[in-house]
């Protein structure tokens, strides 16, 4: 019998991204990438709306080479760092020092540098459901165990009680993503605070500190008046995940950082092991001119009077049909009940008229779809009469 080329962690990363590989795949859902006006595309967060303005300028100041080692390797750029250092004590109130930063190539650098710092192969990493997509693909690919916790099915807050119950000797981090996605909730001070105390009882009990990586890629995506608050405010053990792709609406610029808590006990070895972890895992830093451009780009956002606007209209115009959509309180996405059981089929027959849409069974919520606010205004009055027809016609089949 011959010997399978590929690792027993590939192949399970590959099968907890089937889904996602499965939408991607499914010639019903390809006209979402011809770029045709008919188009209303809701699935991922990419951008169709006009760039953040200032980032093409702050990026364009920095191109033309000011010595010989312009375009060496940059790792670090100590501007950059200190930018983001004083944005996160200024935002968070938190004594982050410049020391405390690392830059990354986004958040999916962050997280694989997090998992292959902190936990050897079948240690186990918790994370909550329903997740982001590739937290199970990214874990498995590491050799770690996933272990997922359902959130309150109800308020989409985290269960607690769920999460204690799993942690075991073996449980090496837990990754917490607020505003979530995709339900679009911030967990509130009083959870975070409670789930500081029960990491560092169970940390106390296992005799070795369980860290908790806060996946804040949407911290500066907020609807009024909700505000975030990060775990680090509460758990010592708290190294920050963040990419600059969501508040710049640039995805494909990849450029973000990894925040080691101020109050963490003896942070200079861990601040170490992550460095080791960047350059081993293939120098997953930002390139040259995005470092150099960051202290501009750190100042900019997204426009999120616009952004509130798209929630507003999409979510009444839904309701008003006769959907059940959630109003989320951050992020892109709102969660919308289909009327048919099947999510890929009513994602399917939105697709017939141009409207394509997430099902939510590829972030482990069936019955649902995910919509992204990253569509632009026209493409939601553009589907809402497509919504309108894919339902009367879903109640008459």
């Amino acid at each position: 019998m011959e010997t399978p080329v590929i690792a027993a962690r590939s192949s399970a990363a590959m099968r907890a991204f089937a889904p996602m590989v499965t939408f991607a795949s499914d010639p019903r859902f390809a006209g979402r990438s011809s770029g045709a006006p008919e188009v209303c595309d809701f699935t991922l967060g990419n951008p169709h709306d006009p760039v953040v303005p200032g980032f093409v300028t702050a990026i364009e100041r920095q191109l033309a080479p000011q010595h010989d080692a312009w375009f060496a390797y940059t790792i670090n750029h100590e501007p950059a760092v200190a930018a983001i250092a004083a944005g996160l004590r200024e935002r968070l109130q938190l004594p982050f020092a410049d020391d405390d930063i690392l830059l990354t190539s986004g958040a999916f650098a962050g997280l694989s540098v997090c998992l292959a710092t902190f936990a050897d192969p079948g240690d186990e990493i918790v994370f909550n459901s329903p997740p982001w997509f590739c937290y199970e693909p990214m874990i498995a690919a590491h050799g770690l165990t996933p272990l997922r916790v359902r959130v309150d099915e109800q308020s989409f807050d985290l269960d607690l009680a769920a999460i204690e119950a799993v942690l075991t000797p073996r449980t090496r981090a837990v990754i917490v993503n607020s505003p979530n996605n995709p339900t679009g909730k911030i967990y509130p001070a009083t959870t975070l605070e409670a789930l500081a105390t029960l990491l560092t009882r169970a940390s106390e009990q296992f005799g070795r500190p369980i860290v908790l990586l806060s996946d804040e890629a949407y911290s500066r995506v907020l609807f009024d008046p909700h505000v975030f608050v990060s775990p680090s405010r509460f758990y010592p053990h708290t190294v920050v995940i963040y990419t600059y792709g969501k508040t710049l609406l640039t995805p494909g610029q990849r450029m973000g950082y990894l925040a080691v808590s101020p109050h963490m006990p003896a942070r200079e070895p861990v601040r170490q092991a992550l460095y080791i972890a960047l350059f081993t895992m293939g120098l997953t830093v930002p390139n040259a001119v995005l470092q150099y451009a960051l202290p501009d780009l750190d100042k900019l956002a997204l426009d999120l009077g616009l952004l509130h606007r798209k929630r507003d209209r999409l979510v009444s115009g839904l309701r008003d049909l006769g959907y059940d959509a959630t109003l989320p309180e951050g992020t892109f996405y709102v969660l919308v009940r289909t009327p048919l059981a099947d999510d890929w089929a009513f994602a399917a027959a939105l697709a017939e008229h141009h409207v394509y849409a997430l099902p939510g069974s590829v972030c482990e919520l069936p019955g649902y779809l995910r919509l992204s606010l990253t569509a632009s205004e026209p493409m939601i009055e553009q589907a809402l009469p497509v919504f309108a027809q894919a339902l009367q016609t879903s109640v008459t089949a």
